[in-house]
């Protein structure tokens, strides 16, 4: 099986760590930091960085080159560059959350993965052992860019916009836990249907009485959240925004 040596024992470094080692791989070797020298690319067959986005570049360049060792990086916004001067690198970013490591470990299973189109394809190798699925991003700076970006809309965005939802809901004394399933069945019309069909509510049907009254109802500081996502739900209906 191959080896495997994880720089940074966070909550993603942790999580494919035990991911790999259930996929059946030898036991992936979690350094911290103080814990590697410049001799880290020797000796294994894959170092993962799985160090804070802003550090990858310094760490890869703090370790010597092995040619017969891939460095790979775990970032979304990143390419390859950061991986200088290593010869053999790739990105394989997991799009999941990994709030600890035990849960990463289980979504790693069977996820997507963005992967570096221009990286070493000896790195699909991880993604592959995980049953994942595998996502080719161009190396350009804005397309990595982009693809991230819609990945923490997706996510963090998200929850954000829950948080909204928990404010809200408490002034009419209604507990957030009400709200969740009609998240859940939500996100299963937009995977069945598409954003635009799986769109309810008084955008979709242009009740603009509503939304006055829910505009009228919100305290002054939720009033923007909800203004900038009734222009991103016209967007989806073709609903000229009114200015």
């Amino acid at each position: 099986m191959p080896l495997v040596r994880i720089v940074g024992p966070g909550r993603a470094g942790r999580s494919l760590a035990l991911a790999l080692a259930a996929a059946g791989w030898s036991a992936p070797e979690l350094l911290a930091k103080g814990e590697f020298g410049t001799d880290a690319a020797h000796g294994t067959d894959f170092l993962v960085l799985a160090t804070p986005d802003a550090a990858i570049a310094a760490v890869a360049a703090s370790i010597e080159p092995d040619p017969t060792t891939v460095v790979v990086h775990l970032a979304g916004c990143h390419g390859l560059e950061v991986l200088a001067p290593h010869p053999r690198r790739a990105a394989v970013h997991p799009l999941v959350a990994m709030p600890d490591p035990d849960t990463g470990a289980e979504r790693l299973r069977g996820a997507w993965f963005g992967i570096s189109a221009g990286g070493d394809p000896a790195a699909l190798a991880i993604p592959a052992a995980l049953g994942g699925l595998t996502l080719p991003i161009d190396d350009d700076p804005m397309a990595r860019a982009r693809y991230h970006a819609a990945a923490c809309i997706a996510s963090n965005h998200l929850v954000a916009l829950l948080g909204q939802v928990e404010r809200v809901a408490a002034l009419a004394g209604v507990p957030l836990d009400a709200y969740l399933g009609l998240v859940r069945a939500t996100v299963d019309n937009v995977a069945a249907l598409g954003p635009a069909a799986a769109l309810t509510g008084p955008a979709a049907r242009g009740d603009d009485a509503t939304i006055a009254r829910h505009l009228a109802a919100l305290p002054d500081d939720e009033r923007p959240a909800y203004e900038a996502l009734l222009d991103e739900a016209r967007k989806l209906t073709k609903v000229p925004v009114c200015s």
